[in-house]
């Protein structure tokens, strides 16, 4: 006999339990064929006071019975006792063993008790597998392998409000974290107000609070030739920019020949992605939340980003993963950027989301 978790006797050892159980209902209303009681329940008060059973499933439930198979058996006697009828009512013993066969091929999900405890501090637990949206992660995982491996690509996940995006980016996000690389995240604010380049700043905070000691001598001299003495404007965007540079001279040129302080920024993050996704030992990925909520400079610096071809210190490792509402790609600037890359030779993969269909919901049910 086979024992469960808590040490109480399998199901198959107490079904000498359940047969005197049905014993006795016989012995109560004998009948030579148990499914007549189901086809042939008159109502009345003569009909129940003639057919009823005053047997109980207690017992059952004391031996540890699981409760859903208690509740067939209790839901058996109420229809011998005409205490159900209609669809809450077993019409023959064939509903009855059907039941019982689901019991028997899936227990899990169709015998065996749920563990309230447990669903009240983690919650419903669904099927990673199921509804993590395999195929779509499988589009991201390739398209970032050809991007870290040489190829100028991106990717968009595009989707309605609440549809996954931001998980399904995030999953990436591991999967990249444990081959190695390294995933810079940050989110678009949709206040009039937020100051421009907010989520690329944010990433590349990131990123200069998790390089690694062991290459960060080689970014370090690399930038400050990357960036030369223009490297304080750049901090003032990236303040976690001085753990990598160290102390900077404060004195600036300000007769430079881009006279523009936004293009001028776009041009020290080109090359700043330029010197951190070749020389950082890890394959880099850029993650932007909300697109659709970006300022027209961080929408520029990021197309010039992505039209970087290869580059000057050594075997560029970046990819770029963004994330947009369904608006955000029609009649948006968004929209004209990826236009504007594909024609330059950008390979861009977009990733629309949609809603569950009957058929998940059913499964996830």
């Amino acid at each position: 006999c086979a024992f469960d978790m808590d040490g109480k006797l399998s199901i198959l050892d107490k079904i000498g339990d359940i047969g005197d159980l049905f014993d006795k209902m016989e012995d109560e209303h004998p009948c030579n064929d148990f499914d007549m009681k189901f086809r042939n329940k008159k109502k009345g008060p003569q009909t129940r006071s003639t057919m009823m059973c005053s047997v109980s499933v207690e017992p059952l439930k004391l031996k540890g019975l699981p409760m859903r198979l208690c509740d067939l058996i209790s839901n058996m006697i109420d229809c011998v006792n005409g205490d159900l009828s209609g669809d809450d009512a077993y019409r023959n013993v064939s509903d009855v063993c059907s039941d019982l066969q689901l019991m028997l091929n899936r227990p899990g999900r169709f015998l065996h008790d749920l563990d309230l405890d447990n669903l009240s501090l983690n919650g419903l637990q669904l099927n990673e597998a199921l509804f993590d949206r395999e195929m779509d992660f499988s589009i991201l995982q390739n398209s970032y392998r050809r991007s870290i491996s040489g190829a100028n690509e991106c990717a968009i996940i595009v989707g309605p409000s609440g549809i996954g995006k931001s998980v399904l980016a995030n999953r990436l996000g591991t999967y990249v974290s444990s081959s190695g690389g390294l995933f810079l995240s940050g989110k678009f604010d949709q206040l009039p107000h937020a100051k421009p380049f907010s989520a690329l700043a944010s990433a590349f905070n990131g990123y200069c609070n998790k390089i690694s000691k062991d290459h960060l001598q080689t970014v370090a001299s690399k930038l400050k030739v990357a960036l030369g003495r223009e490297a304080l404007h750049l901090v003032k965007v990236i303040p976690s920019l001085l753990t990598i540079l160290g102390d900077l001279d404060d004195e600036t040129e300000e007769d430079q020949d881009c006279v523009d302080a936004q293009k001028r920024l776009q041009y020290l993050l080109c090359q700043f992605v330029s010197v951190i996704s070749s020389c950082s030992g890890s394959p880099v990925t850029l993650f932007l939340d909300d697109l659709q909520w970006a300022d027209p400079a961080s929408i520029s610096a990021i197309n010039q980003i992505l039209l970087m071809s290869e580059s000057s210190y050594g075997k560029r490792q970046f990819f770029f993963l963004g994330s947009s509402r369904e608006e955000g790609m029609i009649n948006h600037p968004i929209g004209d950027m990826v236009s504007s890359i594909r024609r330059f030779g950008v390979r861009a993969t977009e990733v629309e989301l949609a809603c569950m269909d009957k058929e998940m919901i059913n499964a996830m049910v």
